[in-house]
C-alpha cells in the first residue's frame, strides 16, 4: 500500500507532459474531480492537480525533445545524484541530469535498459504528493516490460527494492516493496508485456493507477470525454476491478476500485 510516509525508493510525485496542457487539465478534471491550478509563470506550465487541498498529482508541457504525452512516476531519493551513477553503472540511461526545482527539491529523469522511463524526486521543501491511496489519488504502479528478469535486476541496483513472485495467469506478476518495507508495503509491479501490446508497437513503460469509487462509471466516463480503452474492466479477486484507459492525446493510465479487505 502506499504511503506519505516516503521511504527511499518508494513512488513521491507524478506528473503527466502533455502536447496540450489546457485539454489535459480538462480531461483529468472532469474524470477524476480534481482542480488544476498553475504554478505561476516562472514554472514554465506546470501546474498541480488537486483533490480539495492536496497535490496529488502534476502537468506541464512537454520539454524534452521527442518526447510524448505520457505520465512519469518519481521514486523517492534522498540523493539524486547517487541514483544518476547507480543508473549508469546498471545499464540505465539518464535523460536529464539531476538539478534544483528552486527550493522544492532536486530531479532528475532516466530510462531503464528495457526501454521504460521514470524519474527520482530528492525532497527539499516539498516532500511529495499531499495524498495517496485514496479516491482520486495515486495507488498503485507497474511496469510493463519487454524483460521482466533485466527490470528486476536493474531496479534492485538502483532502489534496491525486495521483490516476491506471484502467479499471474500463464506468467508471472512480481510485487515491489521498499528495500525498507514488509509484504504490507507494497508499491507496485513488473509483468511481462503481452504479446497484443508488443504487436502494437508498445514498448516497455510505468502505468499510474489511481484509485476510483466505481471503475465502470469512470471507464464509462473517459469515453464521454475523448478518452480510450487499453484493458476493459476486469476483476481481479482480492484486488478490486481495474481498467486501463488512455486520455485524449494517449498518456496511459489505470484506475481501480480496490476489494475491501477480505474479499
Amino acid at each position: 500500500m502506499l504511503s506519505t510516509d516516503f521511504v527511499p525508493g518508494s513512488p513521491n510525485w507524478l506528473d503527466l507532459g502533455s502536447s496540450d496542457t489546457d485539454a489535459s487539465a480538462s480531461f483529468y478534471t472532469a474524470l477524476l474531480g480534481w482542480t488544476f491550478a498553475s504554478a505561476g509563470p516562472q514554472a514554465g506550465g506546470y501546474g498541480f492537480f488537486r483533490r480539495g487541498e492536496d497535490t496529488v498529482a502534476a502537468l506541464g508541457p512537454l520539454t524534452e525533445e521527442g518526447s510524448v504525452p505520457a505520465w512519469t512516476i518519481y521514486f523517492h531519493t534522498p540523493d539524486a545524484d547517487a541514483v544518476a551513477t547507480r543508473v549508469r553503472e546498471a545499464g540505465g540511461t539518464v535523460r536529464f541530469e539531476p538539478f534544483d526545482v528552486f527550493t522544492n527539491g532536486r530531479m532528475a529523469g532516466f530510462t531503464d535498459p528495457t526501454g521504460a522511463e521514470f524519474a527520482v524526486w530528492q525532497p527539499g521543501e516539498t516532500l511529495g504528493l499531499d495524498a495517496v491511496t485514496e479516491p482520486g489519488t495515486l495507488c498503485w504502479t507497474e511496469l510493463y516490460s519487454s524483460d521482466p528478469t533485466a527490470a528486476k535486476a536493474f531496479y534492485r541496483a538502483v532502489f534496491g527494492w525486495q521483490e516476491q513472485d506471484v502467479p499471474f495467469g500463464d506468467s508471472t506478476y512480481t510485487v515491489l516493496t521498499p528495500s525498507t518495507g514488509g509484504t504490507d508495503n507494497g508499491q507496485g509491479g513488473i509483468l511481462q508485456l503481452f504479446p497484443e501490446q508488443t504487436a502494437a508497437g508498445l514498448g516497455s513503460h510505468w502505468l499510474p493507477y489511481f484509485e476510483v469509487p466505481d471503475t465502470d462509471a469512470t471507464l464509462a466516463k473517459a469515453r464521454q470525454l475523448g478518452g480510450g480503452v487499453r484493458l476493459p474492466a476486469t476483476d481481479a479477486h482480492g484486488v478490486g476491478r481495474f481498467a486501463q484507459l488512455t486520455d485524449p492525446h494517449g498518456s496511459a493510465f489505470a484506475v481501480i476500485t480496490s476489494a475491501a479487505p477480505g474479499e
